[in-house]
């Protein structure tokens, strides 16, 4: 099932996750384990397959097999050869988000980045991130999950933009507050605090 979104489209499981380009190219990895796949052959299926799927043409793969041996998910074996070792990221998935939980997120947010406000609606690929980064112990829960578009989850993660770590440290501070962790709770705080001090992103209300 697919749905059109002015010139684009995005692949819809039956549970109403959208698929990603990531999601679908890792889908060839993980039917290949272990196999090192030259970059040229994983494009090709990558490309035809959503042809198949939806009729539209699939956006730079490219850079997003890049993006996947960057965030772990692939083994970068030599240049442009890449495999998936189930072993490899059995810890990292123990803080990867479930489709389950992924959807729940996405609904929460009404699928919707909660940066720019954009969507599916728009034709945004839409993302769920970590607000507290898994390298800083993050765990993969409803709580510390949002939703990002592709552009404002590739910029919090390379540029901190202003207002992406805003509504990062507000949605941190809630979930301090819920965890009653003083601490985490306390040094949100005085972050936030310094973003009024300095009229930054006023138009982002952060609820004390």
């Amino acid at each position: 099932m697919t749905q059109r979104k002015g010139n684009k489209m995005r692949i819809k499981e039956s549970k109403g996750v959208f698929v990603s380009q990531a999601d679908l190219i890792m889908s060839y990895f993980k039917k290949n384990p272990n196999k090192e796949i030259k970059h040229p052959e994983v494009v090709d299926w990558s490309v035809a397959e959503y042809k198949r799927k939806t009729g539209g043409v699939l956006r730079d793969p490219d850079r997003a097999i890049r993006m996947l041996a960057q965030s772990g998910q692939l083994i970068k074996v030599r240049k442009g050869v890449y495999k998936y070792d189930p072993e490899h990221i059995s810890n990292r998935e123990l803080h990867e988000f479930s489709s389950a939980q992924k959807s729940k997120i996405f609904k929460r947010d009404d699928y919707k980045c909660v940066v720019c406000g954009k969507g599916i609606a728009d034709g945004a690929e839409i993302h769920v991130d970590h607000i507290k980064p898994r390298d800083l112990g993050g765990e993969a829960t409803i709580e510390n999950g949002q939703t990002l578009c592709a552009q404002h989850n590739f910029q919090k993660k390379n540029y901190k933009q202003t207002e992406t770590g805003k509504k990062m440290f507000i949605r941190l501070y809630e979930l301090a507050k819920e965890l009653k962790d003083e601490r985490l709770k306390a040094f949100c705080a005085s972050v936030l605090s310094v973003y009024e001090e300095h009229d930054i992103n006023g138009h982002i209300v952060w609820k004390k």
